[in-house]
């Protein structure tokens, strides 16, 4: 019998652009500002109004398994607007079963807010998230008075929780692997009958998400202390409904600020700035280091093209921000090396592995390490990169970042372009209108 033949791939093409890019751009409500407020609100005593909310595949299954754990919520995404009632603490569904696909952050907020009230919940996801370690948050939890478990012996979901509250008390938590495990312990800690104490082992990774948590914490009335060694106290209390404005998402913001470095262009991001809760505008402080002219304003920031050198820089802090540094390096003079970002091996694929492995694709020297990579472009300069399917990994941010290489690389085409629907469905359309250099992206 002959074989059926097989449909071709989905994959995008990027055109080069020929020019450099001149835009403002105003990206979606970042993922990280929304999957925290949607927790917080849904805990609180009281109703709260999210208001520049998120539309993407990560906050639906949020708001989806909020609605599962019985919360009422409503989603109008034409005005990107959440209203949600809180349940004060105490969500109200006897039972869930809650389907999380490849979202970290929804998985490890919902396995510690699902250990409050009562009843028993199962949290899963997909292929990769069944690779992805969440066994840590679960000890800390247990150690607070929870029972959960991973149902596989990897430490892995899926997760059972059999939901008794929190007795409190004091519980050490890796940080090393993900500031998500912080963050969802933080964030359910003041419904524990007794204050809670979270002492860290490990360096912190991502530091500036659990900053993030903290702040939302505050704006919805809780107090956090901050102990000494890096460690926290909470105090039992209520988060407070309210309304908040979320802000654009500073990820998604810096394929635009990169798309200036690349093209030698000016894009102006409108909605962010110096006093921003999240800590990857400061991928724009690395972008000046290369070469790149800033521009902070009260509300914006613009980011203006020059000739672009190599940098060896901490990623850290910044970590969601690296592959789209890989696109930039591609262009500059000199080796760049991106340092400490290990922890990006368990996100949606192994990051560091990916990126080499479609820079090598391309025909560029890149060399893994194992807590980064080095990126030296070919000389005699950028046209020594040949034409390329990008795999994508089911990696949103592979698709975003590694798109810039075609606004100046002829025959770059993304494979899979719809993972990008994790958190930025609308990318591939507002690239091309800030190529057309539209005065308004949104």
């Amino acid at each position: 019998m002959d074989e059926m033949p097989q449909k071709p791939k989905p994959s995008i093409a990027i055109e080069p652009l020929g020019r450099p890019i001149r835009a403002t751009v105003r990206p979606p409500g970042s993922k990280s500002l929304t999957n925290r407020a949607l927790i917080v609100a849904a805990l609180a005593d009281g109703s709260s109004r999210l208001s520049g909310a998120l539309d993407s595949d990560d906050t639906r299954v949020m708001t989806e398994s909020l609605r599962g754990l019985g919360l009422r919520l409503t989603h109008d995404t034409a005005t990107q607007t959440i209203e949600i009632d809180g349940c004060a603490g105490r969500p109200p569904a006897n039972s869930a079963e809650l389907w999380l696909e490849n979202s970290g952050t929804s998985i490890r907020f919902l396995t510690a807010a699902s250990c409050l009230g009562q009843g028993t919940r199962r949290l899963d996801g997909n292929v990769r998230m069944r690779q992805r370690p969440i066994g840590p948050l679960c000890d800390a939890l247990n150690q607070l008075g929870a029972l959960v478990e991973c149902e596989r012996a990897d430490g892995c979901p899926p997760v059972l929780v059999t939901a008794q509250g929190l007795r409190g008390g004091r519980a050490a938590i890796a940080a090393d692997l993900s500031s998500q495990f912080l963050s969802a312990l933080l964030m359910t800690a003041p419904f524990a009958q007794t204050p809670v104490e979270l002492g860290l082992r490990g360096p912190v990774v991502s530091e500036p998400y659990v900053a993030m948590t903290v702040r939302m914490m505050q704006a919805f009335g809780v107090n956090v202390d901050a102990l000494g060694a890096g460690g926290y106290r909470i105090a039992p209390q209520y988060y407070q409904g309210r309304e908040l404005a979320i802000e654009p998402d500073a990820s998604a913001a810096s394929y635009f600020f990169a798309a200036a470095a690349i093209t030698g262009g000016e894009i102006t991001v409108a909605g962010l700035s110096r006093a921003s809760l999240q800590g990857d505008v400061r991928f724009v402080d690395v972008l000046e280091q290369m070469g790149c002219t800033v521009r902070w304003g009260d509300s914006s920031i613009t980011v203006q093209g020059g000739p672009l050198r190599g940098v060896d820089v901490d990623m850290n802090d910044i970590s969601d921000t690296a592959q789209t540094l890989a696109a930039v390096a591609v262009f500059a003079d000199g080796p760049t090396r991106i340092r400490k970002i290990a922890h990006v091996r368990h996100k949606e694929t192994d990051r560091i592995q990916a990126v080499i492995t479609e820079l090598k694709r391309l025909g560029i020297d890149a060399q893994e390490h194992e807590d980064g990579f080095t990126v030296r472009p070919p000389s005699p300069g950028w046209r020594g990169v040949r034409p390329t399917l990008i795999e994508t990994y089911d990696d949103h941010r592979m698709a975003m970042s590694f798109s810039l290489i075609g606004l100046r690389v002829p025959g770059v085409r993304i494979g899979n372009p719809g993972c990008v629907g994790k958190t930025y469905p609308a990318f591939f359309d507002d690239l091309a209108a800030a190529c057309r250099g539209a005065r308004s992206v949104t």
